[in-house]
């Protein structure tokens, strides 16, 4: 082989190299593309579910949250909720067995749930209604008291954010593994950008 085919073998293989690169990072700015598409998507669909949730009565809402157990492999799922509930407004089995109790708050979306209503649902959870996993489920977010006691108590929360995805399609087995009572939010979703 002459010099100038070597050199011509090299420049091939060099532009050929340089294409390559060209075309990976590329192809890694379509990849994070994607990636915020789909999350803004999935952002903005929880924001109209959860519109649709704001709508909702409180005894819509309880059931509502039974049918999701129900959904995710819960067993022996009852709306309990009303007068003289004693904090549980649904009341079942997870997939594994243990007993699960459920108070919900549907409240505005500007709303909190402070350390009041978890310290009421933490007095009966257990020893009136015999709860494995007590879980609070609310519509708004919970302050940062809130979020302290449950964490103190082992108290499950699902504020808006979780709430969201939970009705998005993951398994509520997967969001209790989520521990906002020591690390979650206290945010609000933002507005829909429309």
């Amino acid at each position: 082989m002459g010099t100038g085919t070597v050199v011509l073998v090299v420049s091939a293989v060099l532009a050929a190299g340089g294409l390559a690169a060209v075309l990976v990072r590329a192809g890694r700015r379509e990849a994070r593309a994607e990636r915020a598409r789909l999350a803004e998507q999935a952002r903005v669909q929880a924001l109209r579910s959860m519109e649709a949730v704001w709508r909702l009565g409180d005894r819509e809402f309880e059931e509502y949250v039974a049918d999701l157990c129900r959904r995710d492999g819960c067993t022996q799922v009852r709306r309990v909720g009303g007068s003289n509930d004693l904090g549980a407004d649904v009341t079942g089995r997870l997939p594994d067995g243990r007993k699960l109790v459920v108070q919900c708050k549907r409240y505005a979306k500007h709303r909190t749930v402070g350390s009041p209503d978890l310290q009421k649902f933490n007095g009966t959870v257990r020893d009136e209604h015999g709860a494995d996993v007590p879980l609070f489920v609310a519509s708004c977010t919970f302050t940062k008291p809130a979020r302290a006691f449950a964490a103190r108590h082992g108290l499950v929360l699902l504020d808006v954010d979780l709430l969201g995805f939970w009705i998005g399609g993951t398994p509520l087995t997967a969001l209790m593994d989520l521990d906002i009572g020591r690390s979650g939010t206290n945010h609000r979703l933002s507005p829909d950008p429309g």
